[in-house]
């Protein structure tokens, strides 16, 4: 199996870090942007988009920081995405930093703006700009 490209993204979110930590790391958030609908049971999410699910597993997480999976056809790899928020310890401005991984150049770009378009989501749902 060919190696995948490792991906981030930073996107500026006007929001305090513990709002925008509700709707990253819980299954409620999670459905009101990321998917239709999230369940988790243990260290296990389901995220289910119009019918089809995909399982993956909690690698950890930071409380208000991040959250780390790795999708169920990932598993004896080091692949995962994360999402972490990051504060600049000057202007106080808030991002959102995305990582993830990609099979070849096209599917970054596909999954770049496939990101793009769910945190605008996400964004919209803030109220943020």
């Amino acid at each position: 199996m060919e190696d995948k490209i490792k991906y981030e993204m930073e996107f500026p979110v006007h929001v305090s870090p513990s709002l925008l930590y509700q709707y990253i790391s819980t299954p409620s958030g999670m459905s009101e942007w990321y998917a239709d609908n999230v369940n988790s049971r243990g260290e296990y999410f389901t995220f289910i988009w119009e019918g089809s699910e995909e399982k993956a597993k909690l690698l950890g997480k930071k409380n208000g920081e991040r959250i780390k999976f790795r999708w169920e056809e990932d598993v004896d790899t080091n692949y995962y995405f994360e999402l972490r928020i990051q504060v600049d310890e000057i202007t106080k401005d808030v991002s959102l930093m995305v990582t993830d991984f990609a099979d070849d150049e096209e599917e970054v770009e596909e999954g770049k703006l496939l990101w793009t378009n769910m945190i605008s989501n996400l964004k919209h749902i803030l109220g943020s700009t």
